[in-house]
């Protein structure tokens, strides 16, 4: 029997993405480098969902049309890789790297956090000012609050995925890899990206050509992220 209509996430909001993603999360194996990428995001989804229903963001509607178009390209990759074609640059090395041995569960999440908030959020900042028909000025405080979100959950997520007492971290070899890379300096670099590409709306060479560029760069620095690790 098909679940009754008001029990069904609508598509287009934050419960519909929450929902396919806790679906996602129950078909892959725990230690599968996209499953720990997804758990994380998972969790960021569901607290904006909650922060939308306690009404602690002023333009909910901007709120929900840029997190949900925003995830929608995260999902289309996980549909690309299983439908046997090629993702965007940015997320292949997560997903060749996978089932990598040598790879620890931080560097498959913050590889994802990489690909996503690198590449993904510029992009979906275009999209969402497009559906809104506003201009990336009209997001700016709501993509603050998403990205200061976004950052208190990168410490969480170090501090659970790291291994080892602190003494033994400032001789890990991972400390040191992933101590090149910042979600500060990302979120930053992407809304310089998302306003490029707006301004370059009306000449669509050129955006693709910048798209593309930061989408093989991105790709590149997630390449680093997943370099094996000894034990």
């Amino acid at each position: 029997m098909a679940p009754s209509a008001h029990l069904t996430p609508r598509a287009g909001t934050v419960d519909a993405v929450v929902a396919r993603m806790r679906a996602l999360d129950a078909s892959l194996p725990e230690r599968d480098g996209v499953a720990v990428f997804n758990r994380v995001y998972l969790a960021v989804t569901e607290e904006v969902g909650r922060r939308l229903e306690t009404g602690r963001f002023t333009d909910p509607r901007a709120v929900t049309t840029l997190d949900v178009r925003f995830a929608e390209r995260y999902l289309a990759a996980v549909e690309a890789v299983a439908g046997d074609r090629r993702p965007p640059a940015c997320w292949r090395p997560l997903f060749q790297f996978r089932r990598h041995p040598g790879v620890r569960p931080l560097q498959f999440a913050l590889a994802g956090i990489n690909a996503h908030i690198g590449h993904d959020l510029a992009l979906a900042v275009v999209d969402a000012c497009r559906a809104l028909g506003c201009e990336p000025a009209d997001l700016e405080d709501e993509f603050d609050r998403v990205g200061d979100l976004l950052v208190s959950l990168e410490e969480r997520i170090r501090e659970d995925l790291m291994p080892g007492p602190d003494l033994l971290q400032i001789a890990d070899p991972l400390t040191h890899l992933l101590g090149s890379w910042s979600l500060e300096r990302a979120r930053d670099a992407t809304w310089s990206a998302a306003r490029a590409l707006w301004a370059l709306r009306r000449l669509p060479d050129l955006a693709e050509e910048f798209a593309l560029r930061l989408d093989t760069a991105v790709g590149f620095a997630g390449r680093m992220l997943l370099t094996p690790l000894p034990d």
